[in-house]
């Protein structure tokens, strides 16, 4: 049973858990919002947020911090100097998750998850 369990393991290791959310945490700070699964999008929330409180402080250590996770040199300058001065007044809830659709091939729920 898996009750109070932290997060959802996706299906992946963990190696391949973090590269997932890391390429959609880059392909969210480009586009602004992206679809995907539902079970996705939850997870990519949590991880998206806490980058989001962490790039808000605006210094040299919260581009390092955010650059440790994304490793993307142009998402982590967009996400500290454009992104995050927007929510510094906000308390949590940047993104939204919409449901969309149930995907024909393999009927998946799908979501788009979008910045606030």
């Amino acid at each position: 049973m898996r009750h109070k369990h932290g997060y959802r393991k996706l299906s992946r290791t963990s190696a391949h858990r973090a590269a997932l959310l890391k390429n959609l945490s880059i392909a969210l700070t480009r586009e602004g919002r992206i679809e995907t699964t539902l079970p996705k999008a939850k997870e990519l929330r949590s991880y998206y947020e806490k980058l989001i409180t962490k790039a808000s402080a605006g210094d040299f250590n919260a581009h390092r911090a955010v650059f440790a996770m994304l490793q993307d040199k142009e998402a982590t300058n967009r996400l500290v100097t454009e992104i995050a001065p927007e929510y510094k007044e906000r308390n949590g809830g940047y993104t939204r998750i919409i449901k969309t659709r149930t995907r024909k091939g393999d009927a998946a729920p799908m979501a788009i998850i979008e910045l606030v």
